[in-house]
This record gives structure tokens, C-alpha cells and sequence, in this order.
């Protein structure tokens, strides 16, 4: 389990981990079926119902081994661990194989590095109802723990996948769906472009933004109005504010 820490056995096992009670129901409850759980109750806040998680995995094929609390602190990925430590299949299908619906509100994130920033978007995109995110010239992995616990659990319930910027500018192509970049080199805001239909919202790092690449590609770009000293905000609120913005229009 502490070899899952390093993203080449991740990768070459397709395993990752799962990190907390309220990570692994979101797991199990999107259909994810988990190899190994650690589980102590000593750390659970309430043994008797969160016990059920345990059965539940136990149900689906996994082995599950009982730690003490020493024990389960030293494999534990964070600190303040409360008692579920779980090996799962990593999230993230191929980009051809994502199943979209009619009109689609996609989430582009291209070269996103910070395992916080990718987590948080996927907690919005979880809560707006958006179709899928995909990781343009990833830099941090799905399966990263870190995106995992960031994401509470969503990396598991929103549909996600990984290609080059190039590959995913041509699946979007294919599948008729308008690409809106958000940079702040543009004088159109974010509201004032229509996201009715299919369509992808693109989103770059804080430092350098999206690339050349994909801004070419671009449909459309916008900016959020900034009236402080800083330029840009951090990438998962941008996503956030321009993703609302869309599930308002669409949903009028």
C-alpha cells in the first residue's frame, strides 16, 4: 500500500488509494470495487454505523483487515486519520470511451499540477451536474491520494480521462462541442458567451494559463472581471465561477 505513494506503480498496477469514511462511501457508492480495506475502530467516530462500510466492501470481493490504532496511524496518508484506508481501481477511462449525454458541459483542465487544485474541480464539477473532466497534458495523475482526498471522493463519481491537448481539441471537434478558454487576455467576460449545447470550459494553470494550443482552438475566450491587484485566481475558483455561469444559462 505505501508503494501506491509513487505514481509509476500506480500506473503500472492501475490501483490507488482511498483515504477516509466519507472517500470511500462516495467509492462504493459510484460502483467502485475496492481490493483491500484497513479499517480501525478505534479511529471511527461512530463504529457501530460506519462498520457497514466495511461489510459493504467485504460484500463486493474485498479482503478487509482490522488495525490498531498505532498500527493504522503509521500507513495512514493523513494526518488526523479516522479509521478506513482503502486499495481501489484508479479512476479514469480512455477519452474515446467516455459515455456523453446529448449537449454536454465538459471541464477541460489542461496542465493543472497541484493535486488540491484537480480535486477541488471535481468537487464542482460534482456538484454542477458536469459531464466529464479531462486532464489536457496532465501534469498530477487521477489516482494521485492527494487529488483523491481533495476531491472527497468525486474523482470516483464524475466521469474523467487524460490525453494530449491536441487529442482532446480533436475529440471535442468530433463530438460537435464548442471550447470556451478562460484567459484573461480577452475583453469578453465570462457572461457574456452562450454555453447552451455542448460545450467545454478550459482552464490552465495560475502561473502560465492555457497554452497557445489550446487558445487557438478556442471558440471563444473569456475572462473573469478582476477589480483587485492580482491578475488571475486560483484555477479550481475560476473553473468554479465560469462553470455556474454556464448551469445558470442552461438551466434557464
Amino acid at each position: 500500500m505505501l508503494a501506491l505513494r509513487r505514481r509509476r506503480v500506480r500506473e503500472d498496477e492501475g490501483l490507488t488509494v482511498v483515504d477516509g469514511y466519507e472517500e470511500l462511501t462516495l467509492a462504493l457508492d459510484a460502483g467502485v470495487a475496492p481490493r483491500t480495506v484497513l479499517h480501525c475502530p478505534e479511529l471511527m467516530l461512530d463504529p457501530a454505523a460506519q462498520g457497514e462500510i466495511v461489510q459493504r466492501a467485504r460484500d463486493l470481493g474485498a479482503s478487509t483487515i482490522r488495525l490498531s490504532r498505532g498500527a493504522f496511524e503509521k500507513v495512514a496518508y493523513r494526518e488526523g486519520p479516522d479509521g478506513f484506508l482503502a486499495v481501489v481501481p484508479v479512476a479514469g477511462v480512455a477519452l474515446g470511451d467516455l459515455d456523453l449525454p446529448p449537449d454536454p458541459l465538459v471541464l477541460v483542465c489542461e496542465g493543472l499540477e497541484k493535486p488540491g487544485n484537480l480535486g477541488a474541480v471535481l468537487r464542482t464539477a460534482d456538484a454542477a451536474g458536469v459531464a466529464a473532466v479531462v486532464a489536457a497534458d496532465p501534469v498530477t495523475d487521477w489516482g494521485n491520494p492527494n487529488v483523491v482526498r481533495a476531491s472527497k471522493g468525486t474523482v470516483f463519481s464524475v466521469p474523467v480521462a487524460s490525453a494530449t491537448t491536441e487529442e482532446v481539441v480533436a475529440w471535442l471537434r468530433r463530438h460537435g462541442i464548442r471550447l470556451v478558454a478562460t484567459t484573461p487576455d480577452t475583453d469578453t467576460t465570462h457572461t457574456d458567451v452562450d454555453y447552451r449545447g455542448g460545450v467545454a470550459i478550459a482552464v490552465g494553470t495560475e502561473k502560465q494559463g492555457l497554452t497557445v494550443a489550446a487558445l487557438t482552438a478556442a471558440d471563444a475566450r473569456v475572462r473573469i472581471p478582476m477589480v483587485g491587484r492580482v491578475n488571475s485566481l486560483n484555477a479550481a475558483t475560476a473553473a468554479a465561477v465560469v462553470i455556474y455561469e454556464a448551469v445558470r444559462q442552461r438551466s434557464s
